[in-house]
């Protein structure tokens, strides 16, 4: 099965395929241009699958709802990893329980998750937005001195300093 099918049968609606397959594009075109060892099949999957989850919800829990979808068709922990850690910049576990999500940390932690979790925030639909538009909408939607807001300015900082 194709791996635009997956989504289809599990559910997802043609603007959520769309969204991923442009995050998934943009996640190359990032992974391309590091200089820091990526798997970039990983990556091209990761940005392909990270919003299965909203095939259930189209809330914050799309992330665990997609990781149990992909654990239930055998796929690799690395890419289970990515989806369960592509929300916001990541979630640390105090503000998981806060929103109602298992108390864990949701922190991507390698390169391929951290590229899957940045270009997912410079997408919206099907629009790539620059940097600074990306900040001032985690801004309006966080409040300004929310954690997440300074995670993403963080994720930022160390992709660019991966770049070529």
């Amino acid at each position: 099965m194709k791996d635009v099918e997956v989504l289809v049968k599990a559910g997802c609606s043609a603007e959520v395929v769309a969204h991923c397959i442009t995050v998934s594009n943009i996640a190359l075109l990032i992974a391309e241009r590091v200089t820091v060892p990526v798997d970039r099949e990983l990556v091209r999957q990761g940005g392909l699958f990270h919003d299965i989850g909203r095939s259930r919800t189209h809330g914050i829990g799309h992330a665990v709802a997609g990781v149990e979808i992909v654990k239930r068709l055998g796929f690799s922990n690395a890419l289970v990893h990515i989806i369960e850690r592509h929300i916001g910049a990541g979630i640390t576990a105090g503000e998981a329980v806060r929103l109602g999500l298992p108390g864990k940390n949701y922190l991507p932690l390698t390169a391929e998750e951290k590229i899957v979790s940045y270009a997912d925030n410079l997408i919206s639909g099907t629009r790539e937005m620059p940097f600074h538009e990306a900040l001032d909408r985690f801004r309006d939607i966080l409040g300004p001195g929310h954690e997440g807001v300074e995670l993403f300015i963080k994720q930022h900082h160390e992709i660019q300093g991966w770049m070529k």
